[in-house]
């Protein structure tokens, strides 16, 4: 805790100068490296799910019926997502030992080899079922890299945005995910439309794995630019934003890491039933060409891109917790329509993704900080980490898995049920976050 006693020792105050640089600093150019190392992630996380449903039935599970293919292939599509928290612990370990160039370069090395691996992975016919067995110990390597790969900016962005932006910079990071499915779903449109299914089955699908090693590679150089700088250096120990044992903040801070997962449980469970679940349910009933659904769902990502940048200007108006919390609302009268239109006509089915694209948008643009702020300094950086893995794995991680699953046995009404209950969950959280906030 030397870095507090340095901010009350007149002798070592910083000079005006170097304050005038540090307000350079922050929050404009960490809001950069927040923005392109969520991109980079998200467009890494876009490509296996897109494969998940286009790519992965045929090629690790010919075997099995195209429902069971799918069913496979989502369930070790979750396989990252429990891995996550796991990659969030061994990395802090890391980070605490050797420090954090060292942990971010070792989690994308670990997340680019998975990547690559995944990339050269001959498939079923040719080697069985170690392709499987491979293809899992891939997806796993993925999502502990993943959780490695947090660098604390968003933490950092947001202790040090105005109190009158916080709600405008909490968006930044979030605006990497419909940037990075933007890149995904036009690059596997483009090949798609460029290549008969036979070769984009034996090697055009292969060729967004290389996008993604390469353009972690180029994250990888451009974050480490921002995380091991003096200047960053010290305004993260002036946050106090350093790796603390999982354990410790289970112990200290379990009540926080909760709320936060379920407070933005309802933006979770939209994220993978607008953007996995639609193109696995056209799929399934060929309602609709796959590539029409594509260009819907390029169209609705940008589309939630516009609703994220206005979820920043809504939340300062409003709040962050009023904003989730509406959102929420909104999620929850959309889901009542969801059978109605997923099982309706192409036109319906369309509604339903751009609908739903606008609220992912506004919901999720506020899903990372309503309720992380409630930690204190010194346990923000790793309740944040753990926060947003745990808000993966119960709202997000099976959640193509329930819903085609339930869907194909009891109807689209399933949709509606596990929509309802993300929201009810982030109601009930918001509720109880307001609750001990006033008893404060």
């Amino acid at each position: 805790m030397s870095s507090i006693a340095h901010q009350h020792d007149p002798s070592s105050a910083p000079s005006a100068q170097e304050a005038a640089h540090r307000a350079k600093v922050a929050p404009g150019e960490i809001a950069t490296g927040v923005v392109i190392g969520r991109a980079s992630e998200y467009f890494d996380f876009f490509v296996y799910g897109i494969a998940s449903v286009l790519v992965f039935p045929a090629v690790f599970f010919p075997f099995a019926g195209r429902l069971e293919g799918l069913l496979l292939s989502f369930t070790v599509f979750s396989f990252a997502f429990i891995a996550r928290p796991f990659g969030t612990t061994l990395f802090m370990v890391i980070q605490r030992r050797w420090g954090r160039g060292i942990k971010l370069t070792a989690a994308l090395f670990a997340l680019g080899t998975a990547t690559a691996g995944i990339a050269f992975l001959p498939g079923y016919d040719t080697l069985g079922r170690e392709s499987i067995i491979l293809l899992a110990f891939f997806r796993v390597l993925q999502g502990i890299g993943f959780g490695g790969s947090w660098d604390g900016l968003p933490s950092l962005l947001a202790l040090n945005a105005p109190p009158q932006r916080r709600g405008w910079y909490s968006m930044m990071g979030q605006l990497g995910a419909p940037i990075g499915f933007f890149i995904a779903g036009s690059l596997f449109l483009f090949l798609r439309s460029s290549l008969d299914i036979e070769e984009f089955l034996e090697w055009g699908w292969r060729y967004p794995f290389y996008v993604a090693f390469a353009i972690n590679v180029v994250a990888l150089f451009a974050r480490l630019r921002l995380v091991v700088t003096q200047e960053y250096t010290q305004l993260l120990e002036e946050g106090e934003l350093e790796p603390i044992s999982p354990i410790v903040i289970a112990r200290d801070q379990g009540y926080n890491l909760f709320l936060g997962a379920f407070a933005a449980l309802a933006s979770y469970a939209l994220f993978h039933l607008v953007t996995v679940f639609p193109l696995s349910w056209v799929a399934l009933n060929g309602a609709q060409d796959v590539d029409d659904v594509l260009v819907v769902q390029i169209i609705g990502a940008g589309i939630a891109m516009l609703g994220t940048i206005a979820s920043g200007v809504i939340a300062d108006r409003i709040g962050r917790r009023t904003t989730l919390g509406l959102m929420a609302t909104l999620i929850a009268i959309f889901s009542l329509f969801s059978p109605f239109l997923m099982g309706g006509s192409p036109g319906q089915q369309d509604l339903f993704i751009l609908i739903g694209f606008g609220l992912l948008g506004l919901s999720y643009g506020q899903a990372a900080g309503a309720v992380t702020s409630n930690f204190e300094s010194r346990y923000r950086y790793t309740g944040a980490a753990l926060t947003s893995d745990f808000a993966w794995l119960f709202g997000a991680g099976f959640a193509p898995l329930v819903a085609l699953g339930l869907s194909a046995e009891f109807g689209l009404v399933a949709v509606s049920v596990y929509l309802l209950s993300g929201a009810a969950c982030t109601l009930l959280a918001l509720g109880i976050n307001r609750t001990l906030a006033s008893r404060d």
